[in-house]
């Protein structure tokens, strides 16, 4: 499963976001977001495979975000051109 959703990270465009659920469901495994979850912590290179894009089903960042936490998670999603208030991204806007 891990390199499906490595793979599934990699068809995310610009400046949308998606969710561990939407990434278990589009593999096929609905329900398996925390597997989802799991892959992305083994993620070997943040660079390639972008799973900052991934926030939880609230839009919520992750506070165990494998390349630095959650303020370089913001970061990059605003680099991006997603807004984060609250450590939250707007789901209606922002979601692919």
């Amino acid at each position: 499963m891990q390199s499906q959703v490595l793979e599934y990270l990699l068809t995310i465009p610009r400046g949308k976001v998606v969710t561990y659920g939407q990434i278990a469901e589009a593999l096929g495994c609905p329900g398996a977001a925390r597997a989802v979850g799991n892959a992305l912590h083994k993620n070997p290179d943040g660079d390639k495979y972008p799973c900052y894009k991934v926030v939880n089903s609230k839009g919520e960042l992750s506070g165990r975000f494998a390349f630095g936490g959650i303020m370089i998670q913001q970061e990059r999603l605003e680099a991006d051109g997603i807004e984060v208030i609250n450590n939250r991204v707007d789901l209606k806007k922002y979601q692919l």
